[in-house]
């Protein structure tokens, strides 16, 4: 299998109209976690600052040929709108599930792609303009239902939906997805697209030739729809006082007396991300790092912010001493 391919110009420009809602993006590690086989999502740096790198049309390019593998962000936080609608479903009899799905969908007329994965597979729904994040998960959340089709919640098997959140704060990130047509580090190959033959071109031709779904529609669809409760995105669950780092206020966050069981790697300590756990993924239980030399510092490797893990510990950043 061929896996770093030769790609056009042309090619790079379709990709970025098509999946491209933000300069956000993350890259999933060329190596594995020591002790694992594993290769994790990080939000890269400019050149030389702590400030994210912002994706262009050479990271696109890499990723088709196979040199980097990117994840994308659904939601664009300034509009609170996305491009495309992801569902990922990698449990037993999933692809059964994503089917059904797709065929629903096509009762619609909306023209769903079927991408292939390691485990199951992703359905993917391409939309005119950006729409609503909010609006765009009533519609598969409410499909769902209807069908059976269970909801990740928990530990609960189920599809996951891109976009994960109806809105995101100025600023956020919300959860990436790996990029089509790069290569999964873990499986080292490509997953391709069903009714398309296993090249670049033809895939993106497919995918062009897809109709795409207009907000008049979608709005027709979920008309006097809501997100039942259940399916919501879950809420951070208050974390004791005891983990704050101390009884008396103003005490130092410490948060290595707020999160579970935790491994060494290297320089760092490993545990589940509280942010991530909130959200109901991070299955590995190994997306947050802790430098075990100071555990002030730490970083999820999935691309939560040091914010959105205080909240998810029920201690925000301001509620106590920053860290």
């Amino acid at each position: 299998m061929d896996l770093h391919l030769k790609t056009s110009y042309q090619l790079v420009k379709d990709y970025l109209n098509l999946f491209v809602n933000r300069r956000a993006y993350t890259l999933q590690s060329m190596r594995p976690l020591p002790e694992s086989s594993r290769h994790y999502y990080f939000r890269p740096n400019a050149n030389g600052t702590e400030r994210p790198a912002a994706l262009t049309q050479s990271t696109i390019r890499q990723h088709l040929e196979g040199t980097i593998t990117m994840g994308l962000y659904a939601i664009n936080p300034t509009t609170q709108r996305c491009k495309w609608v992801a569902i990922d479903a990698d449990y037993k009899n999933s692809l059964e599930d994503l089917l059904k799905l797709q065929y629903r969908m096509g009762e619609d007329n909306v023209q769903a792609a079927l991408e292939m994965s390691k485990r199951g597979g992703h359905l993917w729904m391409f939309l005119r303009s950006p729409l609503l994040a909010r609006e765009c998960r009533i519609y598969i959340h409410t499909l769902a239902w209807r069908l059976g089709v269970p909801v990740k919640e928990g530990l609960r098997d189920g599809i996951e939906v891109f976009p994960k959140h109806d809105t995101l704060r100025a600023g956020g990130f919300g959860n990436a997805i790996r990029g089509p047509l790069g290569i999964h580090r873990e499986a080292n190959r490509r997953f391709w697209f069903y009714g398309a033959d296993h090249t670049l071109d033809a895939q993106m031709a497919y995918l062009n030739g897809l109709r795409r779904v207009t907000e008049a529609e979608l709005r027709r669809f979920i008309a006097g729809e809501a997100m039942a409760p259940s399916l919501a995105p879950a809420r951070p669950v208050p974390t004791p006082a005891w983990a704050y780092g101390g009884a008396k206020r103003g005490t130092e966050f410490d948060i290595l007396r707020c999160v579970g069981k935790v491994r060494r790697v290297g320089r760092n300590y490993v545990t589940r991300c509280p942010s991530c756990a909130s959200a109901g993924h991070d299955r590995g239980g190994d997306n947050l790092a802790i430098l075990i030399s100071d555990p002030r510092f730490y970083r999820c490797w999935a691309g939560c912010t040091k914010e959105m893990i205080r909240a998810a510990l029920g201690c925000p950043i301001g509620m106590r001493q920053t860290a």
